[in-house]
């Protein structure tokens, strides 16, 4: 019997995730805690800035869609937002370590404070305090707020059978907020047993935290933050 496993990502992240769930055996159920929404805003002046952080690949796609430039210096959370970043056509991007506090101390490594303000691109919600850990160190931050992410108020029909009927085996989880927002819907919709059988992975330990209110088969912590340790862990479930 095909397993299981549930994709929580927003839709613009979710296709990796499943072609990778799919190539290990599993059927990807892909159902958004979270929906980007892309804000209006002015075109940044890029001679204003000697570079961009970038905390997200949705940050990648908010910014790409903003303007025509590619050529200021990139640096960003991790190497999926930098994959991201990459594709839509951004040329120097560097990764930082999945984190925002691996990314200030990127920044802090490589990047002169005194050649000029930085711009980041930020979602109306952030997660983690990167221009204050950057200011710290003498930086100028400027943030342009160019996306935010809503939060499911329901669970799909669908996905409400699969659980009730325990059809589903794993569920991933990539952010305290997607977790947040799941365990949510959960303790409203959901029996308190229905995921005694489903084991979920976090991404990190703020996920595994936000995930404690329900009672899972088991939760696993990657051993680092990053997609490619989350998928790891699914060679011990």
């Amino acid at each position: 019997m095909t397993r299981r496993a549930l994709v929580t990502r927003p839709l613009e992240d979710s296709g990796a995730i499943a072609e990778a769930l799919t190539r290990r055996g599993y059927q990807p159920v892909i159902e958004p805690m979270l929906a980007i929404r892309w804000l209006d805003a002015p075109v940044p002046d890029k001679t204003r800035y000697q570079g961009v952080l970038l905390t997200s690949a949705n940050g990648a796609r908010a910014l790409a869609r903003l303007v025509a430039w590619r050529d200021l210096p990139v640096w960003t959370v991790g190497e999926a937002s930098a994959a991201e970043a990459r594709r839509l056509g951004f040329i120097t991007v560097s990764a930082a370590a999945g984190d925002v506090a691996a990314l200030a101390a990127l920044a802090g490594s490589e990047i002169d404070p005194k050649a000029g303000p930085l711009l980041q691109v930020a979602a109306s919600r952030l997660a983690g305090d990167l221009a204050g850990s950057l200011t710290a160190r003498g930086f100028t931050i400027d943030k342009a707020v160019l996306y935010e992410a809503e939060a499911a108020d329901a669970f799909s029909p669908a996905l409400t059978a699969l659980l009730t009927e325990g059809g589903l085996d794993l569920a991933l989880f990539f952010s305290p907020r997607t977790a947040g927002t799941f365990v949510t819907l959960a303790r409203d919709r959901l029996a308190p047993d229905a995921l005694r059988e489903v084991t979920a992975l976090a991404l990190s330990a703020a996920v595994t935290e936000a995930l404690e209110p329900l009672s899972w088969r088991s939760v696993r912590t990657a051993e680092r933050p990053s997609q490619e340790a989350l998928l790891d862990l699914l060679d011990g479930v």
